[in-house]
């Protein structure tokens, strides 16, 4: 009996490429899709233990109450290095064991599961993924569409841009790259080709 390939697919790219839009397609068409970003954010507001720890780093202000303050960690972290790469290493390990356990029981029903992550490469943990897919962007394109999707300034844009690895390193590194710098229903198509792709990987 031929055992049946299970697939862990990473969708990722910098900031404003259209990665979000692309894991909706993918959603849409049934498959079960994990946001480290939502991942993140439900830890930060149950975990005691991870709260304590970003307190240590960056002060009481990261919370008000239960609840993170997503413009004072943002503002803090993106404007210094050091205490970015110290908030990473205390969520992303809780992040990626729940990635691990979510994936598994999502396996017991499907062949495919995705993940919509940022920081993939510059966390050096493509190795955890069967295949990663690089979203890439015209940068100007995805600084209007940040601008306008999160209300950040250019400096704002420019400063989460440069603690992110340069799109033609990510694209040596992918395992598959689709460009997002025409319309929504281009990228919608690519994302129904990425399906047929893997479907027939699964079922090779």
């Amino acid at each position: 009996m031929k055992k049946q390939i299970k697939i862990k697919v990473a969708v990722t790219g910098n900031i404003g490429c259209g990665k979000s839009t692309f894991a909706k397609f993918l959603s849409d068409e049934g498959f079960p899709v994990l946001y480290a970003d939502e991942i993140s954010k439900r830890i930060l507001a149950d975990d005691k233990q991870v709260r304590a720890e970003i307190i240590k780093v960056i002060g009481p202000s990261a919370f008000n109450g239960d609840k993170p303050d997503k413009k004072y960690i943002a503002a803090s972290i993106f404007s210094d290095t050091i205490e970015l790469k110290k908030i990473n290493s205390i969520l992303h390990p809780k992040v990626r064991t729940e990635i691990e356990k979510l994936s598994q029981k999502y396996f017991q029903k499907t062949d495919i599961v995705f993940v919509e992550a940022a920081l993939i490469f510059e966390s050096k943990i493509e190795k955890m993924y069967d295949y990663v897919v690089l979203i890439t962007s015209d940068i100007n394109l995805r600084m209007q569409r940040t601008m306008l999707s999160k209300k950040l300034s250019k400096a704002e844009f420019l400063q989460r841009e440069a603690n992110q690895l340069d799109e033609d390193k990510k694209k040596k590194k992918s395992d598959f790259v689709f460009s997002n710098n025409t319309s929504t229903k281009d990228l919608q198509d690519k994302a129904l080709l990425l399906i047929k792709l893997l479907k027939s990987i699964v079922n090779q």
